[in-house]
């Protein structure tokens, strides 16, 4: 019994981790009452983690989850009738196989986003450096100081996806940002070393350059192209 207790915590805590990288399972509310009678706070906590685990598994299996396996090994994992695996295989195979998804999700992005680039670069008004970085002049400043790349800097800025998803954004916070320009991603490092104060730049940064095949927060995915506009307000040697 405690090693399927085990396995069903291992279950929640690797979907529950990946969640976070992956767009939410679509699952609609309907206003009809359970098909089962919730009498009090531990039965209603029951099925709302019901419902916590299937948009997880739907969420980071999808296509793949194949629901009735799914659901026999959580039974009996749950029941404590036994299961074929440990829990450390469980998690070695589950982890494996999470891998192969987000490096297929990985190419495929990438992939999207050079095709996107291919564009993009036609432009005129865009230069692509020797590294993929891609960037253009919205607005010039009126400094002469180009910063370096231990320099601190503070910025305004607007990311998001080729899809025109934002994922952050100083603007929208109303609050510019401050940091070293080495600690960030390549793509802000060598970009922004291209502007003075008072610039305003759009970056398109290739996953190389970004995050690369991981995911970071919720909306970047693994092999994402980044677009951002770029305002440098401050160099402050660090």
């Amino acid at each position: 019994m405690k090693k399927s207790f085990l396995l069903v915590a291992l279950s929640v805590v690797a979907f529950g981790a990946f969640a976070q990288t992956n767009s939410p399972a679509k699952l609609e509310k309907k206003d009809m009452k359970p098909a089962v009678q919730l009498k009090n706070a531990a039965d209603s906590a029951s099925y709302a983690f019901g419902i916590v685990m299937a948009s997880n598994a739907s969420r980071q299996l999808g296509a793949d989850l194949n629901k009735d396996i799914f659901f026999t090994s959580f039974q009996a994992a749950l029941n404590g009738t036994g299961v074929t695996m440990t829990p450390d295989e469980a998690s070695k195979i589950f982890t494996e196989f999470n891998k192969s998804i987000q490096a297929r999700a990985a190419e495929k992005n990438k992939k999207d986003g050079q095709a996107f680039m291919d564009q993009n670069k036609k432009r005129p008004e865009v230069t692509t450096t020797a590294s993929g970085l891609q960037y253009e002049t919205l607005k010039k400043g009126t400094g002469t100081v180009h910063p370096k790349a231990t320099d601190k800097v503070e910025v305004h800025y607007h990311g998001t996806l080729i899809d025109g998803t934002i994922f952050d954004s100083s603007v929208e916070r109303g609050q510019p940002a401050s940091f070293v320009l080495s600690g960030v991603i390549k793509g802000w490092t060598e970009g922004v070393q291209y502007m003075v104060e008072g610039d305003k730049f759009k970056f398109v940064i290739p996953a190389a350059l970004g995050y690369g095949d991981r995911s970071a927060g919720a909306k970047i995915k693994p092999g994402s192209t980044l677009i951002f506009e770029v305002e440098l307000l401050k160099i402050m040697a660090n």
